[in-house]
């Protein structure tokens, strides 16, 4: 079709690095296998490496130097040098792509692999009907999840749905199909697939495609269908156009989308219930016991701590079962050993999270909110011991599971001791000074002065530029030997899980904005209220400075969704969504375009640290432009139907 279908001219099957699963154990990873065409289908074994290799083309959002989802304004990180950089920055272009070009080439490189697997895997020797099948549903899976990245990244896009010839002239190039046609086709994939995967998968199988993964991102696909930057946006793409001037991006809001979207979640999420998915409430039974990780002990904040970092989460759908790269949103979220500590929680983000009232911090007649800079003193074994900010207290429990603030906790373990000149690591040894005041747990009392155990020191990188850490997505258990870049602790990294289908739902529900849809919406909604440990939506705001008595006024006046909105953004804070749900709102320039702010990390006294300083680092959003990713400039040069995204 064009010029990217060249590469495929190269691709030597089998050559693929087999990250996905293995017979012992779905964190294992497969060895690499350097099979030719020839052989790639000559017995049972080889077939299934290849099918592990389609996964392989699988993003890694945690992966900092791979993924840009970080990218947004949860965070401000120290790592000038990493890939995401561009990103943060606006600074990213069709000719300055980062890696960003990986992800198109990448995926349409894993579509045609599938297809690959579906031509040939009949031809293998002594396969059964049965295994046939499951391939074949599963390299559909994968196809159209690829797509789905592809959109989510650059809107419109060819679709490929079938397997095409390297040697397609010119002439015979495809356009891009409109986004509601890309959106139905990957929505109607997912659908059908959902009749032939399995529900759920165990042992070695974890995180291969099931019934339950596809309708949820079915339910993903169609949300993002329904939002203000695909649902009748003229505003930004009156004039993005194919060369025969089919319009991209529809031009007139259609209310039944949401309806769609809705209706689609409802659905996955009444079958992900029935087959055993729920919302983790309970941390007992956790793989990461008391003994490995004792803190948190507050009850909530544990259970929101390990929602994603459990190895079984009952709430994750499905997952990336691939060993944790070095350069992860774990290794550079924990506290400062060797290196790490370079992604710090911006003030924007701080403020975002709610009261312990379950309001905005301006809206809780309760909270200090024009006081909020001033300082007070902590004494709670769950929230933090001695002088910081009243911004940090009484706060809801997601903030203290998820932020290190000064003299709050860092629940993980730093095994460092002293010997001599020299600092070396041992099991089950703590460095006292990084741990709380009695000096016997695991766990930080952190403290972000210049000179304090998560200060900035004399250290030009590997620091918190706003004073303070991210602790989502950091195993409490985990334990960072100095040798040792990658982390000791490794989990499943979820794709999706069902919170954020309850999400997907309350969103979709108050979109389309009927009174039934919307009072079973935000049911699920308060069921993520109730699990983070703060009132429903109406309870929280009978007590607002701007009260809401009914969820009718707030959906009329646009206010339900703006709560909507927020829930989304706290509950699913460094897990790779922000940075595409502020563009799908219309929301990016206002976020993202802004200097972010912290605390002033160079202060050697509480005092001097305690006051918010703006951080000198670029930050850029040029609208319409950077709501989508540029397409490589070789794709626009060789296939005259392919038009740019605007603005590039």
């Amino acid at each position: 079709m064009n010029k990217l279908f060249k590469l495929f001219q190269y691709l030597i099957l089998g050559m693929f690095a087999c990250h996905v699963v293995s017979s012992c154990s779905y964190l294992d990873i497969v060895p690499n296998e350097t099979a030719t065409e020839e052989d790639a289908f000559e017995s049972t074994e080889a077939a299934l490496r290849y099918l592990y290799s389609c996964y392989s083309y699988l993003p890694q959002s945690e992966n900092t130097h791979t993924s840009i989802s970080t990218a947004c304004d949860e965070i401000v990180s120290c790592f000038g040098g990493e890939p995401t950089q561009l990103y943060f920055q606006g600074g990213y272009t069709a000719s300055n792509r980062g890696n960003v070009e990986e992800i198109y080439n990448n995926m349409y490189t894993g579509i045609r692999q599938c297809y690959l697997l579906k031509q040939h895997i009949s031809s293998v020797p002594g396969i059964t009907q049965a295994t046939i099948d499951s391939y074949v549903n599963q390299a559909d899976f994968l196809i159209a999840y690829y797509h789905m990245v592809l959109m989510q990244h650059y809107g419109p896009i060819i679709l490929v749905k079938e397997l095409t010839s390297t040697t397609t002239p010119a002439h015979e190039y495809l356009a891009r199909s409109t986004y509601d046609e890309c959106a139905d086709w990957i929505a109607g994939e997912f659908k059908r697939l959902s009749t032939l995967l399995p529900a759920r998968r165990t042992g070695s199988d974890y995180g291969l495609a099931t019934s339950v993964a596809a309708l949820a991102l079915r339910s993903r696909v169609l949300l993002y269908k329904a939002s203000p930057l695909f649902n009748g946006n003229a505003e930004y793409y009156s004039s993005f156009t194919n060369p025969d001037g089919t319009h991209l991006i529809s031009q007139e809001f259609d209310r039944n989308k949401y309806k769609e979207a809705a209706d689609a979640a409802l659905e996955a999420i009444s079958l992900a219930e029935a087959n055993g998915y729920s919302l983790f409430t309970s941390a007992e039974g956790s793989t990461i016991t008391s003994m490995a990780a004792p803190y948190p002990q507050d009850p909530v904040q544990r259970r929101l701590r390990l929602t994603i970092t459990d190895e079984y989460s009952s709430e994750v759908l499905w997952a990336n079962t691939r060993s944790e790269p070095a350069y992860s949103i774990q290794s550079k979220s924990r506290p400062f050993l060797i290196w790490g500590a370079g992604y710090g929680t911006t003030l924007k983000m701080v403020e975002r999270f709610y009261t312990e009232n379950g309001l905005p911090i301006d809206e809780d007649p309760a909270f200090d909110y024009e006081g909020r800079y001033g300082t007070c003193v902590l004494d709670n074994d769950t929230r933090g011991e001695g002088v910081t900010l009243k911004l940090h207290d009484q706060r809801e429990p997601r903030f203290y599971a998820w932020v290190a603030f000064h003299n709050g906790y860092y629940e993980c373990r730093s095994a460092r001791i002293v010997s001599g000149d020299q600092e070396q690591v041992t099991n089950g040894a703590y460095w006292e000074s990084h741990e709380r005041s009695n000096g016997s747990d695991q766990r930080w009392l952190t403290n972000f002065t210049r000179n304090g155990n998560c200060g900035k020191g004399g250290r030009t990188n590997n620091y918190s530029m706003t004073g303070y850490l991210n602790k989502k997505g950091v195993r409490p258990d985990y334990q960072a030997p100095a040798t040792e870049s990658a982390p000791t602790q490794d989990y499943p990294k979820p794709i999706i899980r069902l919170g954020e289908v309850y999400l997907n739902y309350a969103e979709a529900c108050v979109g389309y904005g009927e009174s039934s849809y919307v009072a079973d919406g935000m049911n699920k909604l308060n069921a993520i209220r109730e699990r983070a440990g703060i009132p429903s939506v109406l309870t929280s705001w009978a007590k607002a400075k701007h009260p809401i008595a009914n969820y009718e006024s707030a959906v009329a006046d646009g206010r339900l969704m703006d709560i909507v909105v927020r829930e989304r953004m706290i509950e699913l804070y460094m897990e790779g969504h922000n940075f595409w749900d502020l563009r799908r709102w219309k929301i990016a320039e206002e976020n993202m375009g802004t200097l972010q702010q912290g605390l002033n990390i160079d202060g050697a006294t509480e005092g001097e640290l305690l006051q918010v300083i703006t951080i000198n680092q670029p930050r850029n959003f040029i609208s319409p432009a950077n709501y989508l990713m540029p397409i490589p400039n070789n794709q626009v040069n060789t296939n005259k139907q392919m038009v740019q995204n605007p603005g590039y």
